[in-house]
């Protein structure tokens, strides 16, 4: 009762106020009529009151989103069921979702005739601009009477998560290099022949299909170790992404490094369904969420979208190459780059000597920067130090950009998955492939 009387909207409010002041006038002026009014007017609020807080009301919500991976400026759709597995009815419900800013302004509804086992779907879309991780929800609920005199206010604790990745552009097909270990059409391939001494391990990363776990050495070593005879063999490209505050300009959507990310996710995605195993890099280095894996395209492209949606300006002055190592020597290198400053030039000479095809789009960060603000391409710094590169303007057409550097790809030094017959050559002292036999 306590929290029904708190409820009372301004009409109950006044609905108290008037039936006060019609009894009390009726004292004063003697009028018994006046009386009875004064009370029927007092006592509607206190008994709709009386009502909603004994109301024995449970209220259940299931919100979903479909889909929960969209790209900017895409729409998604979200789903609300309520169900009402209470005994008596509730009234009036006035339910309004918590929803970001950026994905719209709050949905509202009215629902009326909720009784015992009563069920309603609502669905309603959202839509952003900008990338990111949004969470939709909680939900509050007011439940009030059909007088509109009282109303309880519940609330829905549980979110549900929406990822909106960045725009991408389908790419044409180009020559690459870095297939060093792929097969013809840049797959991972298992060897034909081999023995116990062929087999190497490594730890166990978040993944790696179980049925490469290589027990023994799990045994002897205290933790998961995954076999690595395939990993010779297969298509690996590194995905660099420069994305320092201070090499990039402009403000919001409308900023060199949004351009950067959102060519980043089109060159991963189409990497992923050439057939290639894709990772990650930024400026603050490999994140081990976004490092190589054996996925499906599909499924690996899924993680590189999301680690994507939300890369933030980093605030570091120097590349970290930390993640160059003997591990990661040879395959793609694919670097989107800003602007350049003396002190980058000996990690990307570093990246360059760590791969077998070192390709860049590096963006005229000018062509996003107002007249005192500009920096300049970093494309003739990456010509000097082994790179192939284009340049990547606010009004160059992305897919465009990618043909040109296709047209400047050379073939990759001791061939690869792209060499001339489709062939994959072998490194020194490595094992050749096996040639596959068809039953």
């Amino acid at each position: 009762m306590r929290e029904a009387l708190a409820g009372l909207t301004v009409r109950g409010r006044a609905f108290l106020a008037a039936g006060v002041t019609a009894v009390v006038c009726s004292v004063l002026l003697g009028q018994p009529a006046l009386t009875r009014v004064g009370i029927l007017v007092l006592a509607l609020p206190l008994v709709t009151a009386v009502f909603l807080g004994r109301s024995r009301y449970r209220l259940a919500l299931v919100r979903t989103v479909s889909p929960q991976l969209v790209a900017a400026g895409q729409p998604a759709r979200v789903n609300l069921t309520l169900t009402n597995e209470g005994r008596t009815p509730s009234g009036v419900l006035l339910l309004e979702d918590q929803v970001p800013y950026v994905l719209g302004t709050r949905p509202r509804f009215v629902l009326e005739g909720i009784g015992h086992g009563w069920r309603r779907n609502v669905t309603y879309q959202v839509r952003s601009d900008v990338r990111g991780h949004f969470e939709i929800g909680p939900m509050s609920v007011r439940v009030s009477d059909p007088f509109g005199l009282v109303e309880l206010g519940r609330a829905f604790r549980t979110t549900v998560p929406l990822v909106v990745t960045p725009r991408t552009v389908p790419l044409p097909t180009i020559p690459l290099g870095g297939g060093w270990t792929g097969s013809g059409d840049n797959r991972p391939r298992a060897f034909a022949a081999g023995s116990a001494e062929d087999v190497t391990v490594r730890e166990y990363r978040q993944g790696d299909d179980l049925r490469r776990v290589h027990w023994r050495s799990s045994a002897r070593v205290g933790e998961l170790m995954v076999r690595r005879e395939e990993q010779p063999w297969q298509s690996r490209a590194t995905l660099f992404l420069d994305n320092r505050v201070r090499v990039h300009r402009g403000q919001g959507i409308a900023s060199s490094l949004e351009a950067a990310v959102s060519a980043a996710a089109s060159i991963a995605v189409h990497l992923s369904h050439r057939g290639f195993t894709v990772r990650l890099v930024t400026a603050s280095g490999e994140d081990s969420a976004s490092s190589w894996h054996q996925r499906d395209a599909d499924l690996n492209t899924g993680p590189l979208l999301e680690a994507l949606a939300v890369v933030k300006p980093e605030p570091a002055i120097q590349l970290d190459t930390s993640w160059l190592g003997e591990q990661t020597h040879g395959g793609l290198t694919v670097a989107v780059l800003g602007s350049l400053e003396p002190m980058d030039v000996p990690a990307l000479r570093r990246m360059q000597h760590h791969t077998t095809s070192a390709l860049a789009i590096a963006l005229d960060v000018d062509a996003w920067a107002t007249p005192a603000q500009g920096a300049g391409s970093a494309a003739p710094v990456l010509t000097q130090q082994g790179w192939r590169t284009v340049t990547l303007g606010p009004r160059d057409r992305l897919d465009t950009v990618w043909q040109d550097l296709g047209r400047n790809t050379q073939s990759p030094r001791g061939g690869g998955a792209d060499a001339p017959g489709g062939m994959a050559m072998s490194q020194p002292g490595e094992r050749p492939l096996e040639p596959e036999v068809t039953r």
